[in-house]
């Protein structure tokens, strides 16, 4: 569980601040921890030549400038990933040193019109300037800061000879991390990863992702149409499964606030939780519990904190805030971190 001296719940920044610069560029994680973020989640993923480089997804073309680039305009394929067709530029086709001469975009643009002004200005980076950066900015802030670190897709980098797993420990010891700290947390959508890099002696809470509907991939590469679906690991029982094996969960917003879905017949295993009484489940079965993704905007809150018509208008984003914190998460996600360390202030008042 968390120390008694962290903040608590832990402000998130996700993808850096996204809200105010790009996801994922060095200027967004630098603004969320000086915005006042605990720690800042970056997404993994590896190029050809594995290096661990960080994107919402291996396929760029919604946060790079790839599309524009004339001279990658011939790796524009059609891939499948986690069993369905995509198609657009994907990170395992492209060397680091490629992938550093694109430029990033604002994966939101269209609602983040101050984020996008930024397009084009920063390069995307690789896992290893995450690290130095918040080894410098915790030793000038005098604070504990620490990384996120989700992975992405591992099943499908398994089946190109790029586990991320390995790459990840070495990734971690030419750092000078070694296998980890109390700094790193570790999440996924698929457990089998979370079970690898505990075994690889890597240190840090491991956290597993619970996605608002369908199968973890890797579970469905092993058991088909059988495999166990996330609502059955948001259940107690399944909860309880997970303590001992992981640290925590981390479920979406709709599981606890503003969720279209409905409650389910209780069957053998039991329905799925929402809401406190997920949360005081998790800390039942000894788990922490985070949720992402809290955005002020319209266009992301639930229907009873909108304000007006403008998607890309604020709402009564404190409102909906205060009520996930207040149902004693752990740790919230956040596009605009300023915002969560307000919220949290604001309720220990």
């Amino acid at each position: 569980m968390l120390q008694r001296d962290d903040p608590h719940p832990l402000v998130i920044g996700h993808r850096g601040a996204p809200g105010y610069r790009p996801e994922h560029t060095r200027a967004s994680y630098e603004l969320a921890f000086a915005l006042g973020a605990d720690a800042v989640e970056p997404d993994i993923v590896a190029t050809r030549d594995g290096v661990l480089v960080l994107r919402h997804e291996n396929e760029i073309s919604g946060t790079t400038d790839v599309a524009s680039r004339p001279e990658f305009a011939g790796r524009r394929t059609t891939r499948e990933i986690d069993g369905a067709a995509l198609t657009g530029w994907f990170t395992e086709d492209f060397t680091w040193a490629e992938l550093a001469t694109l430029r990033a975009t604002e994966r939101l643009g269209p609602l983040r019109q101050a984020s996008a002004s930024f397009d084009g200005r920063y390069p995307v980076i690789r896992l290893r300037e995450l690290f130095e950066l918040i080894d410098t900015m915790g030793a000038d802030q005098h604070r504990l800061l620490r990384m996120i670190a989700e992975f992405k897709h591992a099943a499908h980098f398994d089946a190109l000879g790029l586990p991320l797993d390995e790459l990840f420990q070495a990734e971690l010891e030419a750092a000078g991390w070694g296998r980890g700290d109390e700094r790193l947390i570790m999440e996924a959508f698929e457990p089998t990863l979370l079970d690898r890099l505990g075994d690889r002696g890597i240190r840090g809470r491991r956290v597993f992702l619970i996605e608002g509907n369908g199968a973890p991939w890797d579970l469905v590469l092993e058991h088909g149409r059988t495999a166990p679906s996330y609502d059955s690991f948001a259940t107690e029982a399944g909860l309880l499964g997970l303590a001992g094996r992981f640290d925590g969960v981390s479920v979406g917003k709709a599981r606890l606030v503003g969720g279209v879905k409905a409650r389910p017949a209780a069957d053998a295993a039991g329905a799925p939780l929402f809401g406190a009484e997920l949360v005081d489940a998790a800390h039942a079965a000894g788990l922490e519990i985070y949720t992402w993704t809290l955005r002020p905007e319209n266009r992301f809150l639930s229907a009873p904190f909108r304000r007006g018509t403008a998607r890309a208008g604020y709402g009564d984003w404190m409102g909906e805030f205060g009520e996930v914190i207040g149902m004693g998460v752990d740790g919230v996600f956040l596009d605009h971190p300023d915002l969560g360390v307000e919220a949290r202030a604001v309720l220990a008042r």
